[in-house]
């Protein structure tokens, strides 16, 4: 019986040895994904390197005419001229001294509340800090008792000039009454000027203390902040300083060969390094009176007008101001720079077109001065440019490749 269990359990091996020798079919290619399982790839395995579509940029654009009457859209046509040469002058900006404001402490004392922030806007009359002093306490007590014996000697010099008609009262006597009250009453105009001095907002806390508030004397940016809840100051001490850099200086340094180039009253285009793409209108309104005598410099105040609050103290620049003794260049096509803006990286103007719509229109630029730049390739003589309300135009056809999405 063994014998024949083990004949059969060899026999089994051989057939099992045989079938793992044998090679392995081929298998069918699988077919390609239908549409329908290539949407169902999972999000994580999604190819996310191919740029996004956007809609080009449009020829033309119409705007209604209240848009464009409420925008104040104008146009003027393109004429050619001869740009003045100009003097490239660095610098950087600085607050009018005319629009800054230091706000002393004014008196000895602790600050209890600080209200402002540094590069924060305040207006004329906030309150920026409020000050703990007993020195104020002190003049305030002063105020109230030269007040108060004042009032009362005044009453009696009153008192012996009516007993003096009546023979009650010498003359000496009237006479000393009188000059006690007049002394005093000059007592209480000069604690009132004390009391006056340190701000018209004292208030009492108790008898050792009062507080005074300090006031912004008028409205801009706060450029320095030197104050802390808790902090003893000083009257000299400073806590803020405040500028209004609506208009400002752009302090540009003239090296000394090139002094006579340079006039008061020079119209100037000033670009400051942190906004390329900017520029700020400026006259030459002074030249110093001293060269430095390191630099070979000299400093001259280019007053420029801020717009959409970009201006800050200590920005580097560089200001094209014209040079009264250069040589006049070629007649160009030119255009007013503020008719020039930029869209998907390029310089462009509005041309507006018989039938109302306004036309994109590409342009290289060449060189600037006194508010206008050189158009050296875009336009034609005698087109008519939005030179006013540039930015409503730059908006409809930025917003137009939106397809119309709000």
């Amino acid at each position: 019986m063994s014998r024949r269990l083990l004949t059969i359990a060899a026999s089994v091996f051989v057939a099992l040895l045989a079938a793992c020798s044998q090679p392995k079919a081929p298998e069918a290619p699988r077919p390609p994904p239908t549409a329908s399982a290539k949407r169902s790839v999972h999000p994580a395995e999604a190819h996310t390197d191919e740029p996004e579509e956007h809609a080009p940029l449009p020829k033309h654009v119409r705007l209604s005419a209240k848009v464009i009457k409420d925008a104040g859209i104008k146009t003027a046509v393109t004429t050619s001229e001869i740009l003045p040469a100009t003097l490239d002058l660095t610098g950087e900006i600085a607050a009018d001294p005319d629009r800054s404001a230091r706000i002393a402490a004014r008196v000895p004392g602790r600050i209890v509340e600080v209200r402002f922030k540094e590069g924060g806007h305040v207006a004329a009359e906030d309150v920026l800090a409020v000050l703990e002093s007993p020195e104020v306490a002190r003049a305030r007590a002063v105020l109230q008792s030269t007040e108060a014996r004042a009032h009362s000697a005044r009453l009696n010099a009153d008192r012996l000039k009516g007993l003096e008609g009546k023979s009650l009262a010498s003359g000496q006597e009237v006479a000393t009454a009188a000059a006690e009250a007049a002394a005093l009453e000059a007592d209480l105009a000069a604690a009132r000027q004390t009391l006056t001095a340190f701000g018209r907002d004292v208030e009492r806390v108790d008898g050792a203390t009062a507080r005074i508030a300090l006031r912004a004397p008028i409205t801009g940016f706060v450029l320095e902040r030197n104050a802390v809840q808790g902090q003893t100051v000083e009257a000299t001490h400073v806590i803020a300083v405040v500028g209004n850099l609506e208009r400002a200086y752009f302090l540009a340094r003239v090296f000394e060969k090139d002094l006579a180039r340079v006039g008061i009253g020079a119209t100037a285009e000033v670009r400051l390094n942190a906004y390329p793409q900017d520029f700020f209108e400026g006259t030459v309104e002074s030249i110093g009176k001293q060269l430095d005598a390191a630099a070979r410099t000299v400093i001259a105040r280019v007053l420029v007008k801020d717009h959409r609050d970009l201006l800050k103290v200590g920005l580097f620049g560089t200001a094209h101001v014209t040079d009264t003794m250069g040589a006049r260049g070629t007649r160009r096509l030119v255009v007013p720079i503020a008719a020039v803006t930029r869209i998907a990286e390029a310089d462009t103007v509005f041309v507006q077109q018989p039938d109302g719509d306004f036309e994109v229109h590409p342009v290289t630029l060449g060189r600037s001065a006194a508010g206008r730049v050189e158009i050296l390739s875009g336009l034609r003589e005698g087109e008519p440019i939005v030179v006013q309300g540039v930015f409503t135009v730059k908006s409809a056809v930025l917003k137009s490749t939106f397809g119309g999405e709000e």
